[in-house]
């Protein structure tokens, strides 16, 4: 069974515990190496993966947004500022979307992102006027909903599997929606759901845990993982963060790049359009 693979592509003063905490003449990125790391890797064991990528990064770093296209990947949109849609008004992710698409069309021609991820997982019933923005500017499926809730994002109810989110409730599926959902792949067993996707909840469960989950959400149906360059590079900056920000933004990034690499090895893995349009939920 194939699942997704997707890159957060943004770098390493980005994540919502971060960017607070840094001025702008101290963000010295190194999204270059740690997404080089990373292309190497996918090259090395012949797999594809979308990479949903922060508008200020590809302008910024031009030639990183040729290399995936060039190699191959998809290319899907994680905003232009990496703000989180609860802090963006309408016509503020419109111009974010407006700005976004002239900077991908200038660097890489006839190459059109179809797939929208909101940063921090920022889809929720407060943010769902955003259904219809991505809509108008072509987006044809989005994976920004969390589907358990957590202490900063998440969505309680919604559907497990690829849906089409309602516009009037992002947890209900509407078979008249015109955007698919494919929410976070989380593990469930007597009411408990259990986050297996990726980032934090990748690096600080117990990895043969983790592919027990991964295996048995497979019985059923694809998942989705969502790694971050900076979280799979043993450069990243340590920022003197509250214990517990830290803790979450930095644990076990020594270990993450393995884990990748075993989960390359065992599971099957392409662009998350590719595995929509297998499951039929995506026609394009």
């Amino acid at each position: 069974m194939l699942n997704a693979l997707t890159i957060d592509l943004e770098d390493w003063y980005h994540p919502e515990l971060v960017r607070h905490h840094t001025a702008e003449e101290e963000q010295k990125g190194q999204i270059e190496q740690s997404t080089q790391m990373l292309l190497n890797l996918l090259r090395d064991r012949g797999a594809k993966a979308t990479f949903f990528v922060v508008g200020a990064i590809a302008r910024r770093h031009p030639r990183l947004v040729e290399a995936i296209v060039t190699e191959g990947h998809e290319l899907a949109c994680h905003g232009m500022s990496h703000r989180p849609l609860w802090e963006l008004t309408p016509d503020e992710f419109r111009s974010e979307l407006q700005e976004f698409a002239a900077i991908i069309g200038e660097l890489v021609p006839g190459v059109q992102a179809v797939g929208f991820r909101a940063p921090t997982f920022s889809l929720d019933n407060r943010t769902r006027w955003a259904l219809g923005i991505l809509t108008e500017f072509g987006y044809h499926y989005d994976s920004s909903v969390f589907p358990t809730k957590m202490p900063v994002y998440g969505v309680s109810g919604c559907p497990l599997t690829p849906y089409r989110p309602s516009v009037e409730d992002v947890a209900i599926a509407d078979e008249r929606g015109t955007l698919v959902e494919f929410p976070m792949s989380v593990w469930t067993w007597a009411g408990l759901k259990v986050p297996v996707c990726g980032g934090f909840y990748l690096r600080a469960l117990p990895f043969s845990f983790v592919r027990f989950c991964l295996r048995q959400i497979n019985q059923t149906r694809p998942f989705t993982i969502y790694v971050h360059p900076w979280e799979t590079y043993p450069d990243t900056p340590r920022l003197a963060l509250p214990f517990l920000s830290r803790f979450i933004t930095y644990y076990n990034i020594e270990k993450m790049m393995h884990r990748l690499v075993v989960l390359l090895d065992v599971f099957s893995f392409a662009p998350m359009k590719t595995v929509l349009e297998e499951m039929g939920e995506l026609t394009l």
